[in-house]
């Protein structure tokens, strides 16, 4: 059985939006799906993409194959990368370091301090 990721159409005429599923790929375009793991609605201003990214990483993991369209919308969302890094054909190094704060210690006067003192003991 060759298992796809692809989009559902919903909506009315004019008015679509989509869901975002796991079906068969025999089937057709809006039928009976194994599993519903996101949806898509490009009328909204930006697009509206909510993706189940458990979900999503889990099924790639299992071979299935999205569509263009799909793959296109998994990579806008992370869910692409967030694959390759658990499928480990992406490295990763440890997260990034904290910068250093420039904090003098309170006990410890500053430079400027020090000099103001020095130019009035003259």
């Amino acid at each position: 059985m060759a298992v796809k990721m692809r989009l559902t159409r919903m909506g009315k005429k004019k008015s679509p939006y989509y869901r975002i599923v796991v079906i068969d790929g025999r089937r057709q375009r809006d039928g009976r799906y194994i599993d519903l793991i996101g949806r898509y609605d490009p009328r909204e201003e930006p697009s509206l993409i909510e993706i189940d990214e458990e979900k999503a990483v889990d099924w790639l993991k299992k071979g299935v194959q999205p569509t263009e369209a799909v793959a296109k919308l998994l990579d806008i969302s992370g869910v692409t990368s967030k694959f390759k890094v658990s499928a480990g054909r992406i490295h990763t190094v440890g997260a990034k370091p904290e910068p250093v704060a420039d904090e003098t210690p309170a006990d410890e006067p500053s430079v400027e301090e020090a000099d103001a003192d020095a130019s009035e003991e003259e």
